[in-house]
């Protein structure tokens, strides 16, 4: 399994680090096994310290989650021998630079009045949770995402459409394939292009080092532009996903809180709403126990699969300052 390369200065701190606890080599194997993960000889050491470290740091949050200091829980999974520098590196795609791809403002119906729990999954706009791999590809699984709901909403068919089809070919549009890109300029390429061709057509490989070969045989879906909601504004943002389906936004997923989430209602204090480096998808929104301030959450669909998180998805605070960036450049495409 490729990872970053390992500094000089982690082996001086490998080497100076105390030596693995013997009582967690079970537990160790079995999650090298959970998750196919191999190492060379000389790695694994290393590895297994950064394991041993982020498991300490689970146990001693989810404790104080059970004394009532964290709304939300963590979880060791695949990302657990990676440090949050490498997790941050390799997984979290998203460019975010001021739109310069601008698509119209989204505009909620008049008199419209949001109802006060949505959650599309319930209705058949969602397709089941991808894995986007070792590749800084969100931005396209967000895409696919949303174009999947507005697919549905206009046709009653859901299809699963083809985040390989956006790496490999949305280029000319500011996207960098597995080093990062943007949903407005995926969804421009679509419109650009005429069409988007299905998961199975176009299979995802997780690389983008082959040549465009989208096949307009297999063209699934379409879009005419796309929709901005206005930045930073969490109510135009409930009405949209209310009235139209699942939106792309963009969060700041960089903090080690959420490299282990695995349940509740997440809040991370340091959570920036500018410096945005994820793109995921809104897919509703609710509330836990009672409809009050600090209960309500969004619904979010993330694309590292169902072993992260619950189920592959995370409840993100809702009605907090634009907790982690939710609001700040959210969008759908025009079907």
């Amino acid at each position: 399994m490729l990872y970053l390369s390992i500094t000089a200065l982690c082996l001086s701190v490998v080497l100076a680090a105390p030596a693995t606890d013997p009582e967690l080599d079970d537990h160790w194997h079995l999650w090298k096994s959970w998750h196919a993960k191999t190492y060379a000889t000389k790695e694994e050491g290393w590895r297994r310290m950064v394991w041993e470290k982020n498991l300490k740091k689970i146990e001693m949050h989810n404790l104080d989650h059970s004394l009532g200091k964290h709304t939300y829980r963590l979880g060791m999974n695949q990302f657990g021998d990676m440090t949050t520098e490498e997790y941050r590196q390799l997984m979290n795609g998203y460019k975010h630079t001021p739109r310069k791809t601008r698509g119209s403002t989204f505009m909620a119906p008049l008199n419209f009045e949001a109802p006060k729990t949505v959650d599309w999954r319930e209705h058949g706009y969602v397709t089941p949770v991808k894995d986007q791999g070792q590749c800084g590809s969100c931005w396209s699984f967000s895409a696919t995402g949303a174009l999947e709901g507005q697919h549905f909403r206009q046709t009653g068919t859901l299809v699963s459409l083809s985040e390989q089809n956006l790496v490999d070919c949305s280029r000319p549009q500011g996207n960098k394939g597995c080093d990062g890109g943007l949903m407005d300029q995926a969804f421009q390429y679509i419109a650009d292009n005429k069409g988007l061709d299905s998961e199975e057509a176009y299979p995802y490989t997780a690389t983008d080092d082959k040549e465009c070969a989208y096949n307009p045989a297999f063209n699934s879906a379409n879009d005419t532009g796309f929709m901005d909601v206005e930045s930073g504004d969490e109510k135009a943002l409930m009405k949209a996903v209310s009235s139209v389906g699942p939106v792309s936004v963009a969060i700041d997923a960089g903090h080690q809180s959420f490299q282990f989430y695995q349940s509740g209602i997440y809040y991370e204090p340091e959570c920036s709403s500018e410096e945005l480096d994820h793109g995921v998808l809104v897919v509703g929104y609710g509330f836990e126990g009672e409809d009050v301030d600090g209960k309500r959450y969004w619904i979010v669909k993330n694309s590292w699969g169902e072993k992260w998180g619950d189920k592959g998805y995370v409840l993100i605070a809702k009605d907090r300052h634009n907790h982690c960036g939710i609001a700040t450049a959210a969008s759908y495409p025009l079907v």
